[in-house]
């Protein structure tokens, strides 16, 4: 029998972005996403839209968040004085 949880197909939202911009350009449009700032909100909103659920490991700004606090608690647990007794 197989397990329900490995038949979950995943797919690299980017791909699937691609896609259906390239299908959009051959059907003669001109399609934008995001037309200020960060173009991740409305890609997640169509991948929504097709049933693909976005993981957030794909979203740049979440890494850039992390690494941002990570810098952060390095530089307060590093330049705090230390107990010297």
């Amino acid at each position: 029998m197989t397990d329900p949880a490995r038949s979950i197909e995943t797919y690299n939202p980017w791909t699937v972005v691609n896609v259906v911009f390239h299908h959009l350009v051959g059907e003669g449009l001109h399609p934008t996403l995001g037309e200020s700032g960060h173009p991740g909100d409305p890609a997640a909103e169509l991948l929504r839209a097709f049933g693909i659920r976005p993981a957030a490991e794909g979203d740049n700004r979440i890494n850039d968040d992390i690494r941002q606090q990570l810098a952060d608690l390095r530089e307060t647990i590093l330049d705090q004085p230390g107990d010297q007794g």
